[in-house]
């Protein structure tokens, strides 16, 4: 991972840090913590010093934990994507609310989250995505897969809108879900350049006025 580690020197092998905590708890934080700062401050600009500092451990320790720093970029790629999931499945499966309502509930916390963070955290898949042209290409390609996740769990959410008859019939649910998820990351990336959640409310309203029903 050519800008989280150094290159210079490759650490050796060091013992894990001495701590009351096992060694999976600590791999566990250090995934934890690549994720919080590879959300705030992208790839390129992340420092392994910084994610192992903040856990407490040793620089020499880092290959204790992670065969290659490819390795450990997986672990938090796959740590992010897991949670986003997850929380995509929190929503648009709650089936206590109707289809377009668990997808503005969606959109909302999303929203919220931004704002609790200060605009100082994104989306970490969209972040590295926007850095594509220096990550090695097992990250490109997890990326995408990941991103077809995602749209294939909206459009199960615009698939069952449409069913309750809320946006227009003759959707492609599938083009309006890869399409949401490309004008959502760039929503998301204007209001961390504005600290404003304007981009975020301009998009959402602008993409629901033009699929629901009249």
């Amino acid at each position: 991972m050519k800008n989280i580690v150094d290159q210079q020197t490759r650490p050796r092998r060091g013992r894990p840090h001495k701590s009351p905590r096992d060694d999976s708890d600590t791999r566990a934080l250090l995934i934890r913590s690549g994720v919080e700062v590879l959300t705030e401050s992208g790839f390129a600009s992340a420092g392994i010093d910084r994610i192992l500092k903040k856990v407490g451990v040793p620089k020499g320790s880092f290959y204790h934990y992670f065969k290659s720093k490819e390795d450990f970029g997986h672990a938090v790629i796959d740590n992010y994507a897991n949670y986003f999931a997850a929380k995509l499945d929190k929503y648009l499966l709650d089936e206590s609310v109707s289809p377009m309502q668990r997808f503005v509930n969606f959109l909302n916390d999303a929203k919220q989250g931004m704002v609790k963070f200060e605009f100082k955290r994104g989306c970490l898949i969209g972040n590295l995505g926007q850095e594509v042209a220096i990550l090695p290409e097992s990250y490109r390609l997890k990326l995408q897969d990941i991103f077809i996740v995602w749209q294939t769990k909206v459009e199960a959410c615009l698939l069952a809108a449409k069913r309750h008859s809320e946006i227009k019939a003759e959707l492609n649910c599938n083009q309006q879900a890869e399409y949401f998820w490309i004008g959502w990351e760039g929503a998301v990336m204007r209001a961390k350049l504005l600290e404003s959640v304007q981009p975020l409310e301009l998009y959402m309203d602008t993409f629901i006025t033009s699929i629901i029903a009249n």
